[in-house]
């Protein structure tokens, strides 16, 4: 007999149900089954199973292991120098993001998914990195920007300042005293190209690490400095740093959403969206005719992007969307470009410049889709990162080239139950609630908005497989928010390339930019260049 909601458990009794507890007393009858938890797709994942009969043996895991020491003692450590850095950024792609990733992935090609990797999973080198702010025990992305981009960990939602600048003061965030430069800037002081890649606007807070200096990530354009409570005339906009400030004006590659953040409010842009600006400035034009003429180009869908003839582009600025780019699963294929494709423009643009490259790509909807528990979605744009890391990998060398894929922050979602191997991960746990004996999502936040509601008694709805199916579902949570957080659990590090040895262990989120510094001797911190014998 269940236990009441609430009872404690005995010294002989198990927290851990045995392994056929699904085919025992909480098993639901056929029916509910194939109406509640897909019993259809449960036998379906059991002969996938059923299928690895090699599994079942000592020797497979014996010999799989042994075949992974082998690789690690025949690796060495590059000390080549980083000609090129491709850092990639996976906004909220958190340790449970990852793995649920990977069995969405492995699921969607056939595999039980548990075993599949991706891309940059394979990477021999990797970390764990400590995100918190200087005032904040749980990150937001403007002030882990500053820290995996300049090298200065800063206060809560502030961009290129030290935490001398609080949020929203704007006097002390424009001191030149409190601002902190990135590794774009450090790229482009030794003579390296420089660009930025992002799903999100070009003025969102990821993306602006690499250039701005603010007390407020939301100042985005100067309507935004107004409405956020300062002046404009006073208050440099993002948009506006973008394309005037030191570091923005040099990039040679600028690829995301945000029309409207560059455009008036008097002009509408190529969808009919309005600008935002109140100072009349079309900053688009802006660019294009303060760079030489003949050597900048500016698109604003995928056909025009992939039509370029890349080595004659010297400058490129595409603009995909007013706002944020689509999510992969609401994309249209002629006119939005996948993170993929953005990363083998910015790659192709770049890759002529004999001195070398910084890039920095960022996917920034998995991030998005967490805030709304939209779990199907974060886990897609996840694997889109995936594949635009595989991109880079085809396109760049390891002698030259290093990569470095990590997070910002984690999310709230967590992966739990047991359900059994091969089981959707987006679906139904395949074992029901031995509490009130309704299914459960294997996915879940612990905060959040929309999702399945209780009833007027408080009791936990019933979910069934028809409702997960959809897309646009909104994964359940405990605590009822307007969106849902950030997690404070600490991120992983992939690394790739030259002195990626360096990017071993666990160290805070501010050490990731010089690592990246000595690798290719950029900046004023130490280089492979300048030290004898390297490491």
């Amino acid at each position: 007999m269940p236990r009441p909601a609430g009872a404690n458990v005995s010294e002989t009794e198990s927290v851990h149900p045995p392994p056929d507890a699904t085919l025992a007393e909480d098993r639901p009858t056929p029916e509910a089954a194939d109406e509640s938890t897909g019993g259809a797709a449960r036998l379906r994942q059991k002969r996938l199973v059923s299928a690895g009969e090699y599994e079942q043996t000592a020797q497979y895991w014996n010999i799989g292991a042994q075949l992974k020491l082998k690789e690690q003692l025949l690796r060495s450590p590059n000390r080549n120098i980083a000609k090129n850095v491709i850092f990639f950024l996976g906004d909220g792609m958190s340790i449970p993001t990852l793995a649920a990733s990977r069995m969405y992935m492995g699921q969607q090609q056939g595999h039980t998914g548990e075993e599949s990797q991706l891309s940059f999973e394979e990477f021999p080198h990797v970390g764990l990195v400590k995100t918190y702010c200087v005032d904040k025990q749980v990150a937001d992305s403007a002030c882990t920007a500053t820290a995996y981009l300049c090298g200065v960990k800063a206060n809560y939602a502030t961009i290129g300042v030290t935490a001398a600048v609080n949020y929203g003061n704007c006097a002390a965030g424009n001191d030149p005293r409190n601002h902190v430069q990135s590794i774009m800037a450090w790229a482009q002081a030794a003579g390296k190209a420089t660009g930025i890649v992002t799903t999100t606007r070009v003025t969102h807070a990821s993306p602006a690490g690499t250039y701005a200096h603010t007390a407020n990530r939301d100042w985005e354009s100067d309507a935004d400095v107004a409405r956020f409570g300062g002046d404009p005339a006073q208050c440099p906009d993002i948009a506006s740093q973008l394309i005037y400030g030191e570091t923005g004006k040099h990039l040679r590659v600028i690829l995301g959403g945000g029309r409207r953040k560059l455009l008036p409010r008097t002009m509408k842009d190529e969808e009919g969206v309005r600008g935002q600006r109140l100072d009349g400035v079309n900053l688009i034009s802006q660019w294009y005719y303060g760079k030489p003429l003949g050597t900048a180009r500016y698109v604003s869908n995928r056909k025009d992007l992939m039509a370029l003839n890349f080595t004659e582009v010297d400058y490129l600025l595409g603009l995909f969307s007013a706002d944020h780019m689509k999510f992969h699963l609401d994309a249209h294929p002629e006119l939005d470009p996948t993170l993929s494709d953005l990363t083998f423009a910015a790659i192709k643009t770049l890759e002529k410049y004999p001195e070398g490259y910084v890039l920095f790509v960022e996917g920034g909807k998995i991030d998005l889709a967490h805030h709304f528990t939209k779990a199907r979605k974060s886990l897609d744009e996840t694997v889109q990162l995936s594949e635009a890391v595989q991109v880079a990998r085809q396109l760049t060398s390891p002698e030259d080239t290093l990569l470095v894929v990590t997070a910002d922050h984690s999310h709230t979602m967590t992966l739990s139950g047991y359900a059994t191997r091969g089981h959707d991960i987006l679906g139904l746990n395949s074992q029901i609630s031995n509490g009130d004996r309704k299914p459960y999502t294997t996915l879940a936040y612990a905060n959040g908005p929309g999702g399945p509601l209780p009833g007027p008694d408080g009791k936990r709805p019933n979910i069934t497989e028809a409702m997960i199916k959809d897309r646009e579902f909104q994964f359940p949570k405990v605590v009822p928010m307007k969106f849902e957080t950030h997690g404070g659990d600490d991120v992983a590090l992939f690394a790739y390339g030259p002195w990626s040895h360096l990017f071993g262990g666990m160290y805070e989120q501010n050490v990731i930019p010089h690592l990246i510094g000595y690798a290719a001797c950029i900046g004023n911190g130490e280089h492979a260049c300048s030290t004898a014998g390297g490491l």
